[in-house]
């Protein structure tokens, strides 16, 4: 048997499929990322499970949805019970090792609420430990280790290993110029000043934007938390290469840009001129009506009441969007040039003929689609599809396009199979491998999940809402309310036509519906196997 490849797994956070010149944008400059999808397998339709950065980072590392996983939205851990394909390839001899972002527990707040949404304060509560349907996760193992109050209040603190199947973990928690973790070390270790370099209020002078979470970082490029994630990714491949490599690795190198706050350092800061930066088609869409979602958006910023500070989505202006892109760009390109350094490493090392390189995002970012920016529950296609690009070196035909549907919950089984290893009961994404030689043509759809806590957008608190992905069409509809979404991308690639309640659209919507419901039983658990209890 043929020695098993290692793998190369590069995830950016918050970075939408069109911030790339391999996926047609004609300004960001990325040559390395065109280069290594040039080498590789470009996959032009790949969806999240949910934009949400921890849920879907879940689902990439148990190929299941969120609402099998448990780690339904931000603030909730996944389970350190539950299986990840790390583990199993760690179990068949894989070295893993994670560097930069993991963020499979919370980064900031508290651990998640045990008890009811709503208490009756009429009726006696049950005790602690029985107040949630699943308990599991109370009672195996810390679920702080990413917190930053953890990090910050204990200067030797370490996580508990082996970390979700990953044997070596060196953590980027945070965002921007406002991280920490092990980085945090790195930073002072170089620079006894670290913390007077970083935040809004020790920022340069100079900062003409006005964009929301955009200042200009004190910290310079080579100190920045993506040079920290390349420096220490290629520490680690020269490590490997001086050892006997008698086991193949498994490396997840993890950049927290390019998510907000719009920070990026030295060259990069003013590197795209916002004047320059064209609005997004569906910015000025004309004469058409607004549905309901986005008129409250809009209301808010009329009042301005929006809250911009937080992580939520909220309607800006065309200067606030270009000024966002440009420095998205910066942060993207940055990123690229790091990547590039990886790569180059990795050939310099020997490494290049025997490991195998992803890259692909956790969710994107609306970036001016609609007049909105950062990310919520709105599944316009800038939010929800991502790049994902697969460069192995015993592809014979490099440089192929595949347009099928797939997503972040087919990434689990495709690189087991390429390790030559099943899967666990419940893993329920589809292997890629076929798609590589442009032998598959992908799922006939994909489902969305969307859980969140608070409400917004005049939505109520708790709402949920599922989506349908096919080729030409997305169904979404929402928990609590009468209406719901229907695009037709062929007819109307930029979302604006909302044909929910258009008369002629109703067969349409009736058979997605019952596709969605289809999907949805399609995607139900199916571990743990029944006992076989009669003929």
């Amino acid at each position: 048997m043929d020695r098993a490849p290692n793998f190369l797994f590069i995830i950016t956070d918050q970075h939408r499929a069109d911030h790339l010149g391999c996926y047609g944008n004609p300004i960001v400059k990325t040559p390395n990322i065109d280069r290594l999808a040039q080498a590789g397998t470009r996959f032009d339709n790949f969806y999240v499970a949910t934009p949400i950065c921890m849920p879907n980072r879940a689902t990439f590392m148990t190929g299941r949805m969120p609402s099998l996983h448990g780690a339904r939205q931000n603030g909730i851990p996944l389970a350190l019970t539950a299986t990840t394909f790390v583990e199993i390839l760690r179990a068949a001899g894989y070295d893993t090792a994670l560097i930069g972002k993991c963020h499979l527990q919370s980064i900031s707040g508290a651990r998640p609420t045990i008890g009811m949404p709503e208490a009756d304060p009429d009726r006696v509560q049950p005790p602690e430990h029985l107040r949630e349907a699943d308990k599991s996760w109370l009672n195996h193992g810390r679920y702080d280790q990413e917190l930053r109050a953890t990090w910050q209040s204990d200067p030797n603190f370490e996580l508990s290993l082996p970390y979700y199947g990953f044997s070596q973990v060196e953590l980027a928690v945070g965002h921007g110029d406002e991280v920490v973790g092990h980085y945090d070390r790195w930073l002072k270790q170089r620079a006894a000043n670290g913390d007077a370099l970083r935040g809004r209020k020790n920022q340069l002078p100079g900062n003409n934007y006005i964009a929301p979470q955009a200042w200009r970082t004190a910290i310079p490029e080579e100190l920045y938390p993506s040079a920290y994630v390349a420096e220490r990714t290629i520490k680690y491949l020269e490590n490997y290469s001086r050892s006997d490599r008698a086991k193949p690795f498994f490396l997840q190198c993890s950049f927290p840009d390019p998510h907000h706050p719009f920070t990026p350092p030295g060259r990069y800061w003013d590197m795209y001129n916002p004047a320059e930066i064209p609005l997004p088609p569906s910015f000025n869409p004309g004469e058409r009506p607004i549905v309901p979602h986005l008129r409250r958006l809009y209301q808010e910023r009329t009042a301005e009441e929006a809250n911009k500070d937080g992580q939520r989505t909220f309607a800006v202006t065309e200067r606030e969007v270009r000024e966002a892109t440009a420095l998205t760009y910066g942060m993207i390109t940055m990123i690229d040039d790091a990547i590039g350094s990886i790569l180059a490493w990795l050939k310099t090392l020997r490494l290049d003929d025997d490991t195998v390189v992803i890259f692909t995002s956790d969710h994107g970012d609306f970036m001016g689609d609609h007049q909105l920016l950062l990310k919520g529950a709105l599944h316009y296609r800038g939010l929800v599809r991502v790049p994902c690009i697969w460069s192995d070196p015993q592809i014979e035909t490099p440089g192929k396009l595949n347009a099928g549907l797939c997503g972040t919950i087919d990434l689990a089984p495709t690189i087991l199979q390429r390790a030559g290893l099943a899967g666990h009961n419940g893993m329920q994404g589809n292997s890629l491998i076929p798609a590589l030689d442009g032998g598959m043509t992908g799922h006939e759809s994909m489902l969305i999940e969307e859980h969140q806590r608070r409400g917004y957008m005049g939505l109520a608190n708790n709402f949920r809402a599922r989506s349908l992905i096919t080729k030409q069409h997305r169904l979404t509809i929402y928990e609590g309310v009468g209406w719901g979404e229907l695009y037709d991308f062929a007819a109307d690639p930029q979302e604006l036509d909302n044909l929910w309640n258009e008369p002629g659209a109703q067969p349409l919507r009736q058979e997605l519906t019952e596709q969605l419901a289809r999907k949805m039983i399609e995607m139900t658990d199916t571990s743990p196997l029944a006992t076989h209890h009669g003929p």
